[in-house]
């Protein structure tokens, strides 16, 4: 079963930006679709970003679209989160996760059975 390593977050300042990457243990990343989800202490996990394999396009919540960028770089095999103008209430474990979701579920993280270790994204001045 394919792993998923991240790598990426930390501590940073209102304003600032932050990019988190995860790499698939088996190639290519274009295999997948490959999404990212957060969960703030005390709060269910929730979509962020998706990168569709099916037809190559990408989906935000609403709390981050024009923020955050998603996108796959297939010579690194990589998927990145470019995070720009943080705010405290992106304060959160991300994960990368993967799986067979389709159009109509691809925000729920019920159709994701594989996950990523989880980056502590901590935004604070």
């Amino acid at each position: 079963q394919v792993r998923l390593v991240e790598s990426g977050g930390g501590l940073v300042q209102p304003g600032d930006s932050l990019r988190l990457s995860c790499a698939p243990s088996e190639r290519p990343v274009s295999r997948y679709t490959l999404a990212w989800f957060r969960q703030a202490p005390g709060k269910e996990r929730e979509f962020v970003a998706v990168h569709n394999r099916n037809n190559n396009h990408q989906y935000y919540a609403d709390s981050v679209k024009g923020r955050f960028t998603i996108s796959r770089d297939n010579a690194q095999n990589t998927l990145y989160l470019q995070m720009n103008g943080l705010k405290p209430e992106d304060t959160a474990v991300y994960y990368c996760a993967t799986g067979t979701p389709i159009l109509s579920n691809i925000r729920n993280p019920a159709a994701y059975n594989t996950w990523g270790q989880g980056l502590q994204v901590t935004v604070s001045s």
